[in-house]
């Protein structure tokens, strides 16, 4: 056990457990930060010019405004501590893959199934206007289902970000697993017109054949689909999404549309034998199953959207199939404030069992600043998706470095340093928020722009590594302003016409029993759990 003392603030280290003092509590005095390592002699200092090797990593570079912040990001916030030369980096631009045609991709998945650590920057999947504008051969099409079956993936986590002491729509974290295969994603479709379609299953064992369905179409234009769900990574899933849930403190639920969809019960069948089987007793401990009358839960997925708008304490994890699970951690980015506050992380499995993880933003390229800043204007944006990103790669990059070579010594301090530099870029940039010094979105239009906030948190990290004390401990904040967000795009007279329909009175407010009515005819009235009856 090795302890080290040394003025900054103070931080405790366990079992990957960090916490930062409220340093509102210690304002009369200065601060130090104190370190305790399970691992003696470990040193997770980082200082600049220091060059530490970052472990193996692969980079996605995309295109347009989120390409452009991400190479800010890289040269000051990075590279003036590390050496990248390890990283593998791919140009997934349209005009990259044209001139490839695609081998990029190709080339892009094999290395990342071969290192297993990915960070994803935004890329675009070009409309046909774009192909011509671009001057592309072909309208590619999204790199996302190469990478989900090169990957061979089990489950996209999206989670709530947090930002410590600035209140968002969530206050307490959620968990969200969506199933990365299946679905309409991958469905096969064609127009027709009328006739009869067969579907006709094969077994590869030579038994058989049998029509699975078959139906007379009557329409002169049909459209017909055809897509199945492999369920043979669901258990994965279930491991993944309940140790995750067990480990933050979180009930979790399962989401399905079972009482339509029969083939549906399936997933749900292997979750609730997964739950039963290994983990229910350690989170009736943990006393999280009474929020959910002690059992795993099963919601209806017309269900969980409205919940997603009532349980806005957090605390809740969620997993479902492919397709519900992207349209349901859309509706939980707008409750928690926008795509760039939930996080996007792709987790497969190589042949070796162990996890590949690709790591990128929830949100797209931001074309709208793109051409903003083509066009000289100043921009501001968040970069806070990007960044998480970034950090889950650095940190799943060093963790199997460290693994893959556990009598290394060298492999293990760089991963402490590279979990010490993570941690304390989060910090930093999260306290840059809080001071006030945010982007425009979170700050108003006093707010920096893109350039001055990736510079401010530079200058930020670098106190903060130096162990440098903040004079004033940042603020505490009540959620900014969401009319900030550069697409708040809310009808204020529709708005107003819904007011005036529930202000029955007209008095110009509403009172209990109006807002009690509202409730109930929007469906959003909280109910009594029937159990509890």
């Amino acid at each position: 056990m090795a302890f080290r003392l040394a003025s900054s603030r103070f931080t405790t280290f366990g079992a990957s457990k960090r916490r930062f003092l409220d340093k509102a509590l210690t304002s009369s005095f200065t601060p130090y930060r104190c370190f305790l390592s399970s691992t003696a002699g470990l040193d997770d200092n980082v200082s600049v010019g220091e060059n530490i090797p970052a472990p193996p990593m692969v980079y996605i570079a995309g295109e347009e405004m989120t390409h452009y912040v991400s190479n800010l990001i890289v040269d000051q916030w990075i590279k003036p501590y590390f050496n990248t030369d390890q990283w593998e980096t791919f140009d997934l631009s349209c005009k990259s893959r044209d001139e490839s045609n695609d081998k990029v991709l190709h080339d892009a998945v094999e290395a990342g199934k071969r290192i297993g650590a990915i960070f994803k920057e935004p890329t675009i999947t070009p409309s046909t206007i774009q192909v011509k504008e671009m001057g592309l051969s072909k309208a590619f099409g999204s790199p996302n289902g190469a990478m989900r079956r090169g990957w061979n993936g089990i489950t996209i986590s999206r989670d709530t970000i947090h930002i410590k002491g600035i209140e968002l729509g969530y206050k307490n974290p959620v968990f969200f697993e969506r199933h990365a295969v299946g679905g309409e994603y991958g469905a096969g479709w064609n127009s027709v017109g009328q006739g009869t379609l067969l579907t006709t299953y094969l077994p590869s064992d030579g038994a058989a054949p049998f029509v699975v369905d078959k139906r007379d179409l009557t329409d002169d234009h049909n459209v017909v689909v055809v897509y199945h769900n492999p369920y043979d990574n669901v258990s994965e899933l279930a491991h993944l999404f309940f140790k995750r849930c067990l480990e933050a403190k979180i009930t979790p639920y399962v989401v399905t549309k079972k009482t339509v969809f029969k083939w549906q019960e399936g997933f749900w069948e292997v979750m609730k034998n997964v739950f039963d089987e290994t983990y229910k007793s350690d989170f009736e401990k943990a006393g999280l199953l009474e929020r959910c009358g002690g059992d795993l839960q099963h919601l209806i997925s017309d269900a969980a959207t409205m919940q997603l708008i009532r349980w806005t304490d957090g605390g809740f994890g969620m997993a479902a199939h492919n397709y519900d699970g992207d349209m349901l951690t859309d509706q939980i980015a707008q409750v928690h404030r926008s795509p760039g506050f939930i996080t996007s992380n792709l987790v497969g499995k190589k042949e070796d069992g162990s996890l590949i993880k690709e790591f990128e933003a929830s949100h797209g390229t931001v074309s709208d600043l793109w051409h903003d800043h083509l066009a000289g204007k100043e921009t501001s944006l968040n970069p806070l998706g990007l960044v998480e990103a970034m950090i889950g790669a650095m940190q799943h990059a060093a963790t199997l470095d460290a693994e893959k070579f556990p009598d290394d010594a060298s492999k293990q301090v760089t991963k402490a340093k590279v979990f010490n530099f993570t941690e304390t870029l989060r910090e930093a940039m999260h306290n840059t928020f809080r001071y006030g010094q945010g982007t425009r979105d979170m700050s108003g239009p006093s707010g920096f722009t893109t350039e001055d906030y990736i510079a401010k948190v530079a200058w930020r990290l670098e106190r903060y590594l130096s162990q440098n004390a903040e004079e004033v401990p940042p603020p505490r904040l009540n959620e900014p302003d969401r009319k900030l967000r550069r697409n708040f795009s809310v009808d204020v007279e529709a708005m107003n016409k819904m007011f005036q329909k529930y202000d029955t009175n007209a008095d110009g407010q509403i009172d209990y029993q109006e807002f009690e009515s509202m409730m109930v005819k929007l469906n959003l009235a909280p109910t009594v759990d029937k159990k509890e009856k």
